[in-house]
């Protein structure tokens, strides 16, 4: 059996689909199945079992010789969280507790970090390590996940594989329940769709214009056919970036989601509130280096992913603008 935790999520939904997909089908589903806004994401998967977060670890305790491999991508995932009693209970106790019962039972796992540990930036986007104990994210979720790799680094008894993947700004279907917490891909489309004009923050840079604010996009579907490399490949092991290499403008993608809806571009600039300015990244791009030494994947490009995604959303909304 293959664990994943937070897969009534938008990414762990999608892992679920690509791993059965592939003829993985013994599949273990663990998260809060009582949200109404994410039936929609899990109901149509295959699995073996739905377990509850809160009693996956008695689970693992019983079953724990069936299972093969375990993704653990549950977190709380919003930035602006400032609940640190919350985040570091659901993002760093509660991974600390996955790392020990996989030690303790010899599994395999790959959990979920972020690219929020980054911070502003200044000293890179490389997950070579090299500069990992400088890092300074910008907010309490960004701190919870770093904690979390210096933890999982400073481990004497580690899993027989352990992968953290430092997600980049991940896109696709299925992620309409996180509300602020989409993807600007879900909420530019959503803004076009009922205004026919896009608002982007203005910039607080001289040196980066209106709109030229830059985040490495990368397709979910991507990023799962990613984790199961890793997951098929247990020579892989350590802290990487789950990204593109490729830094792509909101104005870009501004272009490509008016051209996928056929209609004129209109963008209007506003001012950014003022929670966000102190915590907000003008530019990411992930360093690919360190994984492409183990394996080499072609990232699907942000004028595909973005306009099949524009279709599914089509699809699914019955009052779309076409």
């Amino acid at each position: 059996m293959i664990v994943i935790t937070g897969a009534a999520g938008f990414i762990g939904s999608h892992l679920a689909e690509g791993l059965a997909e592939k003829g993985f089908r013994d599949l273990v589903l663990v998260d809060d199945f009582s949200i109404p806004e994410k039936k929609a994401n899990w109901s149509g998967l295959v699995y073996q079992a739905l377990v509850h977060r809160d009693a996956f670890f008695d689970w693992l305790q019983q079953h724990h010789r069936q299972v093969q491999y375990v993704f653990h991508l549950g977190a709380r995932t919003n930035t602006l969280e400032q609940d640190e009693e919350v985040l570091n209970r659901l993002n760093f106790e509660y991974s600390q507790h996955v790392w020990e019962h996989c030690v303790r039972f010899g599994l395999p796992m790959c959990y979920a970090s972020s690219a929020a540990t980054y911070g502003d930036g200044s000293l890179g986007f490389d997950d070579d390590l090299s500069i990992i104990h400088q890092l300074q994210p910008l907010n309490p979720y960004g701190w919870s996940k770093h904690r979390f790799d210096l933890w999982a680094l400073e481990q004497k008894r580690k899993p027989v594989q352990w992968v953290g993947l430092k997600f980049f700004n991940v896109y696709g279907n299925r992620e309409n329940h996180k509300g602020r917490m989409a993807s600007v891909v879900l909420h530019a489309y959503q803004q076009i769709a009922s205004t026919q004009e896009l608002k982007l923050f203005k910039s607080y840079r001289k040196d980066v214009p209106d709109g030229e604010q830059k985040r490495d996009f990368i397709f979910v579907k991507d990023l799962v056919i990613m984790m199961i490399n890793i997951m098929l490949d247990r020579r892989i092991t350590g802290i990487y970036n789950a990204g593109t290499g490729c830094a792509r403008s909101f104005n870009e993608l501004s272009t490509i989601i008016f051209e996928a809806l056929g209609l004129p571009e209109k963008v209007v600039y506003v001012d950014m509130p003022d929670v966000l300015q102190k915590q907000y990244q003008y530019f990411t791009r992930a360093n690919m280096i360190s994984f492409f030494k183990n394996k080499s994947l072609i990232f699907t490009p942000i004028e595909d992913g973005v306009s099949e995604y524009v279709r599914e959303l089509q699809k699914g909304n019955s009052s779309s603008i076409l």
